[in-house]
C-alpha cells in the first residue's frame, strides 16, 4: 500500500484497488509509515524482487 501511495495514488483511491481496506485503515497505515519510514523502507528494499528476476511479460503491469 505504501508503494502505491509513493507512486502518486491518493489515499482516497487506494481502497478502490484494495477493497479489503477502509479509508481509515489506509490513513492509519500512512501515519504508521510516517513514524517508521526508515524501518519500513528497509523492509521494502529487503523484500524487493530484482528486476532481472521479473518475467518481462509482467514487469510493466
Amino acid at each position: 500500500m505504501v508503494q502505491t501511495w509513493r507512486m502518486g495514488v491518493s489515499p482516497e483511491e487506494i481502497p478502490q484497488g484494495l477493497p479489503h481496506l477502509t479509508l481509515a485503515q489506509v490513513f492509519d497505515a500512512l501515519s504508521y509509515y510516517s513514524d517508521h519510514q526508515d524501518e519500513i523502507n528497509a523492509y521494502i528494499e529487503r523484500n524487493r524482487i530484482p528486476d532481472e528476476l521479473i518475467d518481462p511479460l509482467v514487469r510493466d503491469l
